[in-house]
């Protein structure tokens, strides 16, 4: 059976930058070394805007530029990038919280093999939740966990109840 991970979000801007917080920094290690063990699929996704993000739905409700394409906050954290090196991964840019692409590669990669999914990554209460929601609607009799040690949400208590709604829709919480 194929094991697919999936890394979200895994860049600068959430870990120590515009929108960075210790909780995020604190999981980089485990997500690093998650990352590292695993030799199957890995697909990386990038949470990706652009100069014009002020003028996005997302930038009104958010008004904190980052991500944006080509700038270092939109790259992966050294150490992620360290992990990855030497592995075949897919890069999945995102110009919203899930990525409706993420399935499409996932159903294409596996070739109707049997696979399972699991989560890691930033930020749980929102692009975390949010690709583990929209991979389990794609494939309802699929295995999708999220590692809890993995992720880190906006604030501890938004990761908390984000681990909970999943855990509420039959993805599996590890620790």
């Amino acid at each position: 059976m194929k094991k697919i991970l999936v890394a979200v979000d895994l860049q600068n801007d959430f870990i120590d930058g515009a929108l960075g917080t210790k909780e995020a920094q604190a999981i980089v290690e485990n997500a690093a070394k998650k990352i590292s063990e695993h030799n199957d699929l890995i697909y990386v996704t990038y949470d990706t805007h652009f100069e014009d993000y002020a003028d996005t739905l997302e930038g009104k409700n958010l008004p904190v530029a980052h991500c944006i394409k080509g700038t270092k906050g939109w790259q992966l954290n050294d150490r992620i990038q360290q992990a990855l090196t030497g592995k075949k991964y897919t890069k999945v840019e995102k110009v919203t919280f899930g990525s409706v692409d993420l399935p499409k590669l996932i159903k294409q990669d596996t070739n109707g093999e049997p696979f399972e999914i699991e989560l890691i990554g930033l930020c749980t209460d929102i692009c975390v939740v949010s690709n583990a929601l929209l991979l389990k609607a794609n494939f309802p009799q699929v295995n999708v966990s999220v590692d809890a040690n993995c992720c880190a949400g906006v604030t501890p208590e938004l990761h908390n109840a984000a681990l909970k709604t999943m855990g509420s829709c039959q993805i599996k919480i590890t620790e």
